[in-house]
C-alpha cells in the first residue's frame, strides 16, 4: 500500500491508484470532462488538475499515478484559477447558444422557446404559465413591447423572425378571456410586508412575484388609478384600458393592496414607511432630478443608484428599479426589473445571500455565417414532421397583431429552432464553467467551427461544433466492440470527431448510442427525444 496526503487527510491506496481515484475514495470532488471510469484516462480537458505540493507542480489528477508521501492540494487558489482557464480555453473553441439568443436578449429573460413549443403542441394554458414565470403583465407587453427579443431571433436572417409578441399577446388573451384566469399559488404568508412605491410595470411586477413568495405588498401611487406609464403614458388605441385592468386585477387578487393618490414628501413620508414596513420598493418611473433627494438613498444627476445585481439602493431595505434607474427604457425592462427586485427583496427578507449574475460562463454563436443556418432550418423542419406527423405553414404574423386564431399561432410557434441548448441543465461544460466563474468570451476568436446538427442517426442528433474533442464516446464505442465506432478525423485545430470512412453515425454508433449521449460532457451528442422535449414535452 501507498501512503500519501490529500488536502491533508492521510490515504493508503494500492499501487497504481491515481490521485483522482484516491480522492474520490475520500469523497473529494474533482471536476472532470474527459474522464470517465473504467476507460483509460485521455487527460485532455485538464480540469482535474491538482497541486503537488513537494513538486510545485500542478499535475493530471486522471493519470498521475499516487506516490509514496505525496502531498495534494485539490482547493487551492492556484488550482482554481487552473481549471478556469482551462474551462475558458474549452468555452473558446465551443460552437454553441446555452441560452436561445431570443431569450437571453429578452430583458425580461422570457423562455421563449418553451412557450413557442407549448403553443405549438396546443397547450396555451401551459404556455401562459411559461410566459408568467419571467412577464407579470403578458397581455400588456405583447401589444406595447419593443420586442428586441425578435431582432435577435435566428430566423430573422432569413424568413422573418418567429412573431414572438404576438404569440405571447395570443396565451395571454386566451388566458384573460378563459373567464378563470391563471392565478398561481402562493407560498405560506410570511409575515413580511414590502411597500411598492409606483404602480407602474416595475411595481406591478414586483408586487406580483413577491406575492406569490408569501409576502403582503401595498401599492402606492399618486395617481388616481393603477397602471403608472401604461395607464398615462400609453395610447389607448396601442393598449385598450380594459386589458390592463384586466392584468392588475390578477395581481390584486394575490393580495397586493393599492394605496392611490398618495405622494412622497406630501401623503407619504419614507421615513415612515421604513418603520411601518419590512423593505421598500422605489418604482415610481423617471423622475425629475431635483426630486431625486426625496428617496433618501444615493443617486446620480438623472436617477437613483443601485447595485447593478440586486437593485438595492444605498440605504438598508430600500431597493429600486425601472425608470426611477433606468430612465427612458422600455416597459419590458421595467417589468423584467419588477421580477429581479422581487427576487433580491425575498432573500433579503429572509437575511439570504443577494443574488450575483453572471452570464459571461454561458456560450454563445454570434454572428452566423452565410448560408449556415439553411440546413439547420431544414434538418430541424424534417425532425418536427417526425415528431408531430403534421406541418403547419407559416402565417406571416408580426409582432403588432394581436387576436390571432389557434391554427395561426400553432403555425408561428413552429417556426421556432429551439436553438438554445436542449443539454443545458446537464451540460457539464457549462456547469464547471458558473462553478468556476469563467468567462467564455475570454481566448474567443475567429469562429473556426460551423453550426451543424447531424441527423442521420434514427434518435442520436450530432453537433460538432458543440464536441471539445474529450474522447469519451471514441473511447466508449472502442471500448463495446463498436464495428465502425467513431474516430477523431484531421489533425491539430481542425480535428474533429466523426464516423470513419465518411460514415454515418447510424453506422457508428449500433450497439453505444445511449452510453455516448449519457457520457457526452457539452451537449455534442443528445438523443431526439431531448430535443423533440424542448419542441413537445413528449416524455
Amino acid at each position: 500500500m501507498i501512503s500519501a496526503q490529500i488536502n491533508q487527510t492521510p490515504i493508503e491506496v494500492p499501487e497504481g491508484t491515481t490521485l483522482l481515484q484516491a480522492a474520490r475514495q475520500l469523497d473529494i470532488d474533482i471536476p472532470t470532462l474527459c474522464y470517465l471510469e473504467g476507460l483509460p484516462h485521455f487527460t485532455s480537458c485538464m480540469l482535474c488538475l491538482v497541486k503537488d505540493v513537494e513538486s510545485d507542480k500542478l499535475v493530471a489528477s486522471c493519470s498521475m499515478p499516487v506516490a509514496e508521501g505525496m502531498v495534494v492540494e485539490t482547493d487551492s487558489e492556484e488550482v482554481h484559477a487552473a481549471r478556469k482557464t482551462a474551462l475558458e480555453l474549452l468555452m473558446s473553441d465551443h460552437v454553441g447558444d446555452c441560452i436561445a439568443p431570443c431569450e437571453r436578449t429578452c430583458p425580461a429573460h422570457m423562455n421563449i422557446p418553451l412557450m413557442n413549443k407549448h403553443i405549438e403542441a396546443g397547450r396555451d394554458r401551459e404556455a401562459l404559465v411559461t410566459v408568467k414565470q419571467h412577464i407579470a403583465l403578458p397581455a400588456v407587453l405583447g401589444r406595447i413591447c419593443a420586442a428586441p427579443c425578435e431582432n435577435n431571433c435566428y430566423r430573422s436572417r432569413i424568413d422573418g423572425a418567429v412573431s414572438i409578441c404576438a404569440l405571447k399577446c395570443y396565451v395571454a388573451d386566451q388566458d384573460l378571456a378563459s373567464g378563470s384566469p391563471y392565478l398561481p399559488a402562493r407560498k405560506t404568508p410570511s409575515g413580511k410586508r414590502v411597500a411598492i412605491i409606483g404602480s407602474g410595470p416595475t411595481g406591478l411586477s414586483a408586487a406580483y412575484y413577491l406575492q406569490l413568495d408569501g409576502h403582503a405588498c401595498t401599492i402606492f401611487d399618486d395617481h388616481p388609478e393603477p397602471g403608472g406609464m401604461l395607464r398615462y403614458g400609453v395610447a389607448e388605441t396601442d393598449l385598450p384600458r380594459d386589458i390592463l385592468d384586466l392584468e392588475i386585477d390578477v395581481i390584486r387578487k394575490l393580495g397586493a393592496r393599492f394605496d392611490m393618490q398618495q405622494q412622497i414628501g406630501l401623503q407619504l413620508s419614507l421615513a415612515e414607511l421604513r418603520e411601518t414596513f419590512d423593505a421598500v420598493v422605489l418604482a415610481t418611473g423617471q423622475v425629475p432630478p431635483e426630486e431625486l433627494k426625496k428617496f433618501e438613498v444615493d443617486s446620480t444627476t438623472k436617477s437613483v443608484r443601485v447595485d447593478n445585481a440586486t437593485f438595492a439602493t444605498s440605504t438598508e431595505g430600500i431597493f429600486a428599479g425601472g425608470g426611477v434607474v433606468n430612465p427612458g427604457k422600455m416597459a419590458v425592462r421595467s417589468v423584467g426589473h419588477g421580477r429581479s427586485i422581487a427576487i433580491s427583496v425575498d432573500r433579503y427578507l429572509w437575511n439570504q445571500v443577494l443574488p450575483v449574475i453572471n452570464n459571461r460562463s454561458q456560450s454563445r454563436v454570434g454572428k452566423l455565417r452565410e448560408g449556415e443556418l439553411l440546413p439547420v432550418i431544414e434538418a430541424m423542419h424534417d425532425l418536427k414532421r417526425l415528431t408531430y406527423e403534421r406541418e403547419f405553414e407559416r402565417t406571416g404574423l408580426d409582432h403588432s397583431v394581436v387576436g390571432i386564431a389557434g391554427a395561426q399561432a400553432i403555425g408561428e410557434s413552429g417556426q421556432c429552432l429551439q436553438c438554445g441548448c436542449a443539454s443545458f441543465h446537464g451540460c457539464d461544460l457549462r456547469i464547471y464553467s458558473e462553478q468556476y466563474g469563467a468567462n467564455a468570451q475570454r481566448f474567443k476568436g475567429e469562429r473556426r467551427k460551423s453550426v451543424e446538427r447531424i441527423l442521420d442517426h434514427p434518435f442520436v442528433v450530432y453537433e460538432p461544433g458543440k464536441c471539445i474533442q474529450c474522447g469519451l464516446c471514441v473511447r466508449i464505442t472502442e471500448a463495446k466492440g463498436e464495428d465502425l465506432g467513431l474516430v477523431f478525423v484531421g489533425r491539430g485545430f481542425n480535428v474533429r470527431v466523426e464516423a470513419p470512412l465518411n460514415g454515418t453515425m447510424d453506422g457508428a454508433l449500433q450497439k453505444t448510442a445511449r452510453e455516448c449521449i449519457a457520457a457526452c460532457p457539452s451537449g455534442a451528442l443528445l438523443s431526439r427525444d431531448m430535443l423533440c422535449e424542448k419542441m413537445l414535452d413528449s416524455g
